[in-house]
């Protein structure tokens, strides 16, 4: 082989090979990185059908969210409605009761302060004392009771009667809001002319009264002595 030859081989294996061999190092890795920055393109057509895959998926046969919205809204107001009307059929129940639980115990009242009234009359108070009575009555018993005060009125002052009840007991017996009937079990001592220390009696009285709506107030529309 001749020298020429020679130096042709050294040039062939000394070629693009050997010259990247040669290369600095940094300009082997600024070829890498600028490989690295060249990307594939994607497909619009495949980005397009992974967003689909992405999208939610409606039901044709469910309602639009605005009709759901709708029909919750309705539900909730007639729940509403009907909360309402249970609770203010509860609050006049329970109004009504303590209406009637209220005059219950404003008759009973009434009944235990006319029964002291009707048996507390002094020959010193009498006319106080009996006109307390008149105005604390109504219908016949009122009228019987004023045709009689001139005699009760005689007899007081006649014998200086000094009498003083005390209630023990009273109950309703019966009655609602414009009407009831009342039992009042009271103690007297009385005192007159015959007796100046006094006696103790008890008396058994029954009422019934009626709710006047002018003037508010319970009046005894029948009185008697029942033991």
């Amino acid at each position: 082989m001749s020298a020429d030859s020679k130096h042709a081989l050294r040039l062939v294996r000394g070629g693009a090979a050997d010259d990247e061999q040669r290369l600095p190092p940094r300009s082997v890795r600024r070829r890498a990185a600028v490989r690295r920055r060249i990307s594939h393109r994607r497909d619009p057509i495949t980005a397009a059908l992974e967003h689909l895959d992405e999208e939610p998926v409606l039901d044709p046969a469910a309602p639009p969210e605005r009709t759901r919205r709708s029909v919750s809204t309705a539900l909730l107001a007639a729940l509403l409605c009907a909360l309402l009307a249970v609770a203010g059929v509860f609050a006049y129940r329970w109004y009504g009761d303590r209406t009637l639980e209220r005059a219950h115990q404003q008759a009973v009242a009434a009944a235990k302060q006319t029964t002291v009234d009707f048996v507390s009359v002094s020959a010193a108070t009498v006319d106080r004392d009996l006109q307390r009575i008149v105005d604390g009555a109504t219908g016949d018993f009122r009228d019987e009771f004023v045709r009689g005060q001139p005699q009760v009125r005689a007899a007081v002052v006649e014998n200086n009667v000094d009498s003083r009840g005390t209630v023990l007991r009273a109950a309703l017996l019966s009655g609602d809001r414009s009407n009831a009937v009342v039992l009042v079990a009271i103690d007297a001592t009385v005192r007159n002319a015959k007796s100046p220390d006094g006696r103790a009696s008890h008396f058994r009285i029954q009422l019934d009264l009626t709710h006047d709506r002018a003037s508010g107030r319970w009046l005894v529309a029948k009185l008697q002595f029942v033991g």
